[in-house]
């Protein structure tokens, strides 16, 4: 049950506190799952930031216009579908990056 409670808290940081709250709860949890899917929201975090300011610079010639607006919609869509999954107790891997760890 903590481990569930813990994903949900992960995934749902993406929308206040990015980087914070996957960095302490992969030193403080004892639960690899819960180690790996912090690893994965903070590796998330990460590459799509890289993404979305390469478009978003881009996006003034208009050929990153399209991207910036997929990249804008993954990194926000990503998240919840976490939610809903982790509230399921379902296993679910963030695009991407989902692979690497």
């Amino acid at each position: 049950m903590e481990s569930k409670w813990s994903k949900i808290i992960i995934h749902a940081s993406a929308f206040f506190a990015p980087f914070i709250v996957p960095i302490l709860f992969f030193l403080i949890s004892s639960e690899d799952e819960v180690k790996r899917i912090a690893m994965q929201a903070l590796l998330f975090q990460v590459v799509f930031g890289v993404l979305i300011a390469i478009a978003g610079v881009l996006s003034f010639v208009l050929i990153g216009l399209p991207f910036f607006l997929i990249f804008i919609a993954i990194f926000w869509i990503a998240p919840i579908i976490g939610i809903v999954k982790a509230l399921s107790d379902k296993n679910w891997n963030y695009p991407i990056v989902g692979r690497w760890i």
